[in-house]
């Protein structure tokens, strides 16, 4: 198996490429001038910076306040910027996977490459040498400003219907709450 690895990269975010609506979201780690970018869905960042979020909230919790996690992202590590350029895909995510390192105080993240019939079952320990990995060393604030900018990303997409919630083109939208007729 093929693991792109960074430890402790310069930049980790997530971003997207295109306009609302039609955007393609991307995780992007970059150290020095090596630059790795990964395809995903929306809901794969969201889900992402959603289990982050709880994961530091879980470790900061059950270590009384003493563990080295902020409780919010450090101003420092706020980054608006877009991806950098140029943005090439090495893979479209599949399963991702994320961990705490107790013994570095780090958190790791994993996306794998998706794989022809993924909702397989696959049996553990079981791996395929033609799968690549990436995998990302960070520390918690780094992982903090990472979850803040991807909720961010998401939320920054088509307005949502106030009628049903679905997100709006520049056109309205079939709305469901609306018999079907253009809101």
């Amino acid at each position: 198996m093929p693991v792109i690895s960074y430890e402790l990269p310069d930049r980790f975010v997530a971003g997207t490429v295109g306009r609302p609506g039609e955007r393609s979201f991307y995780l992007q780690a970059r150290e020095g001038r090596r630059i790795t970018s990964v395809g995903l869905e929306k809901f794969q960042v969201t889900l992402l910076a959603e289990r982050l979020e709880e994961l530091l909230d879980e470790i900061l919790r059950r270590s009384g306040g003493t563990a080295p996690v902020p409780a919010v992202t450090p101003a420092e590590l706020r980054d608006d910027g877009p991806l950098d350029q140029p943005v090439e895909e090495e893979f479209r995510v599949g399963t991702m996977a994320l961990a705490w390192d107790p013994e570095d105080e780090r958190v790791i993240i994993e996306a794998q490459e998706v794989t022809e019939g993924e909702d397989q079952e696959v049996e553990i320990g079981e791996d395929d040498p033609a799968i690549t990995v990436l995998r990302v060393r960070i520390t918690a604030a780094q992982a903090r400003a990472f979850a803040e900018r991807a909720l961010k990303v998401v939320a920054a997409g088509r307005p949502p219907c106030p009628l049903c919630g679905l997100p709006l083109d520049a056109a309205g939208h079939i709305c469901p709450r609306q018999n079907g007729h253009l809101a």
